[in-house]
């Protein structure tokens, strides 16, 4: 991958968030213990601790009760990670043989392992470049696919973030479709996955589908549109994740040259429009692509694109315990081409404050938990993977 492709605001090279696999039933409480100290007093260092990675693209828990987190790369392979024994050379998995890795941005995408141990991927199908979910079988690699969205106008912007929510449901996040300006018009359209965030039950089927769509999902019976859409209106939202402590979606959207942006929708907040192609960012993109009477859902956290970056890197809200006292209740994102280390935390009167706090390396792609809830970070070039740890200004 180049800083060129992503200063014109591609997707990177898409990845995996598992972000509430197992989370903890969420609350609408934030204990005040773990708000952590102000922002200006904060910092944020990563530490290498594995290198020898090719093209990382996700980082997730395998909640095994082992403390083994799995580091997923473009090529179609899923190696395992521990904190004691390091980097393992035997992949978990290699299904690089059924994904198309040929181009900067497709390649395998998103991990999530569900509480029934059951894993999930989405990746981009070797045949037609088909951005795929699929149910697979770590120890055999075998495959049963379960949704398939049409992605060959353009090789950019295929999203790709799996994540289970508090709920239980899977949360897939599909880019736009790629090219510039949205030229397929995907962002507002309730017709298409592109350019959504999708919430499905993969626990059941109801056929003819290989899964279920919750009853709850906020289009379910509208006519023309798909019942799968849970939020729309993005660009390409390359990490998303849920907060343990409240169940609200963080969402990191690529921009297409003006801004980076980070969405928060409360828990159970379905239907939400984050306004591409209207909207970038804080502003008009497209006043062709905005109607009358629609209620569009600002960022929390916005930045210069260029300026101060050229794709955002978004990560989680820090619930770990090692440095709660400094950092709970914090939300830590970086951009592909600054590295800088940004902090986004709500204020207690709803509003959000966010601050620079430190350097990351360049060339970031994920972020991940354990099992813990600690975060770790890996970066495409050279291809090592960091632990995330907190500090107070001296």
């Amino acid at each position: 991958m180049t800083r060129r492709h992503l200063r014109r605001g591609l997707s990177l090279v898409a990845g995996l968030a598992l972000a509430g696999a197992l989370l903890p039933t969420a609350s609408s409480a934030e204990p005040q213990a773990a708000r952590g100290v102000p922002l200006s007093e904060l910092t944020a260092t990563a530490t290498q601790v594995a290198t020898g990675l090719v093209n990382p693209t996700a980082i997730t828990a395998l909640n095994d009760g082992s403390g083994r987190i799995l580091v997923v790369e473009k090529r179609g392979v899923v190696r395992a990670y521990h904190p004691r024994t390091g980097l393992a050379a035997k992949p978990v998995l290699d299904i690089s043989d059924k994904v198309n890795g040929a181009d900067v941005e497709r390649g395998l995408l998103g991990l999530a392992i569900a509480r029934d141990r059951r894993a999930y991927v989405a990746y981009t199908r070797k045949s037609d470049s088909a951005v795929t979910l699929a149910r697979v079988r770590l120890d055999t690699g075998e495959l049963t696919e379960l949704l398939t969205q049409p992605h060959s106008e353009y090789p950019n912007h295929n999203g790709g973030q799996l994540a289970f929510g508090p709920d239980g449901y899977l949360y897939w996040g599909i880019g736009d479709g790629g090219g510039a300006a949205d030229p397929l018009a995907s962002g507002q359209r309730l017709d298409t996955l592109l350019g959504k965030i999708l919430r499905i039950d993969v626990s059941r089927a109801c056929r003819p589908l290989r899964y279920c769509v919750p009853a709850g999902n906020p289009f379910v019976g509208v006519a023309g549109a798909r019942a799968e859409i849970w939020s729309y209106g993005l660009r390409n939202p390359w990490r998303f994740s849920f907060d343990p402590a409240d169940g609200s979606l963080w969402i990191g959207d690529v921009g297409q040259g003006r801004f980076e942006e980070v969405d928060r929708l409360a828990a159970g907040k379905g239907g939400a429009n984050l306004g591409w192609s209207c909207k970038e960012g804080p502003v008009v993109f497209n006043q062709e692509r905005c109607k009358d009477g629609v209620t569009y859902t600002d960022p929390v956290f916005h930045y210069i694109s260029g300026a101060e970056g050229c794709a955002v890197i978004g990560g989680h809200v820090y619930r770990g315990q090692k440095y709660a006292a400094l950092a709970g209740g914090t939300y830590l994102a970086t951009d592909f081409c600054q590295g800088t280390a940004w902090a986004v935390r709500k204020k207690a009167d709803g509003t959000y404050e966010s601050a620079r706090i430190g350097e990351f390396p360049l060339d970031a792609t994920t972020f991940g938990t354990d099992q813990n809830g600690e975060l770790y970070l890996a970066d495409e070039t050279p291809g090592r993977l960091h632990r995330i740890s907190f500090a107070r200004k001296g």
